[in-house]
């Protein structure tokens, strides 16, 4: 793919900043797309908000971009399917998750909504590109973790980093198998590189199974504090939940978030593995993988 020219949706997300990485790394140029202005310089990429894009611009060969990466939001990619066409959009790899299956049948409402986000996403992208002949890849990871910017294992840092432990539920027995952003940076690079697969779905793993309790236990090593890891009662996160509301940063948190620990959340990745090369790392984090103490 040397000198080939990708464009990339949501070129600033976790993600994003992985995969521009690998692009450069493998000679590929980029035009990064973005809603906010982005004031980032490098030879190979060339970066464009959303907004300011005129819809009467004039589409050549010189600026034609037949492959894309979308790892926005899958449920905000419909918004850009005549732009993708208006560029010449011939193959697509699409970020979606897991959480299509693992929140479907949640208690919580907001769970569902997103799920059913999921699910409608991948569905309109499908009909959308079959219409237009137009070649797609989605990728399903699971709980992603990586540079102390995510949502999964870095709040779990953040939370002992303020309170000294960690609250689990019960026997904290459910399995896990959480994805480095590298990984799911590489296996997306991957599924647009190989030219051969069209129209297909991957779930993309990390390289080790555990429980979450271990997980939490990894995290308290990572940060070299003596693992406090208290169990609690079902009634005990109803009521830090609603107080936790108050707070920003856990306004989010759910007592179905802590259900959800003793729930074995497992996917097979042997097709990623045979189609794609896909080769996770366990689950071993760096320093460079949780946050800041000011964050």
């Amino acid at each position: 793919m040397n000198e080939q020219l990708v464009g990339v949706l949501g070129a600033t997300s976790l993600v994003g900043n992985c995969l521009l990485k690998q692009l450069v790394q493998n000679h590929c140029r980029v035009i990064a797309f973005s809603r906010h202005s982005v004031t980032q310089s490098h030879p190979q990429i060339t970066w464009q908000q959303l907004d300011t894009i005129s819809r009467t611009e004039r589409i050549t060969e010189k600026n034609k971009i037949t492959i894309w990466l979308c790892v926005a939001p899958i449920w905000i990619l419909p918004e850009y399917f005549d732009l993708l066409l208006a560029y010449g959009a011939q193959r697509i790899v699409v970020l979606s998750s897991t959480s299509r299956f693992t929140k479907s049948s949640s208690s919580n409402l907001g769970e569902r909504e997103i799920a059913l986000q999921l699910i409608k996403g991948e569905e309109l992208l499908q009909t959308w590109a079959n219409t237009q002949k137009i070649e797609w890849i989605i990728l399903r990871p699971t709980l992603i973790y990586g540079y102390g910017r995510d949502k999964n294992v870095a709040e779990i840092a953040r939370f002992i980093h303020r309170f000294g432990f960690f609250p689990v539920l019960g026997a904290a027995k459910g399995l896990r198998q959480p994805i480095h952003v590298e990984d799911v940076a590489s296996a997306c690079f991957s599924a647009l590189s190989t030219l051969n697969l069209a129209n297909r779905s991957y779930n993309l793993t990390g390289g080790e199974t555990l429980h979450y309790r271990e997980m939490v236990k990894r995290v308290f090593e990572a940060l070299n504090c003596p693992p406090r890891i208290l169990t609690v009662p079902l009634w005990f996160f109803q009521i830090a939940t609603w107080g936790f509301r108050w707070l920003p940063r856990y306004q989010d948190w759910t007592t179905t978030m802590a259900q959800r620990m003793n729930q074995d959340l497992r996917f097979d990745y042997s097709d990623a593995k045979r189609d794609l090369n896909f080769s996770p790392r366990p689950f071993k984090l760096a320093v460079e993988d949780l946050p800041s103490q000011n964050q």
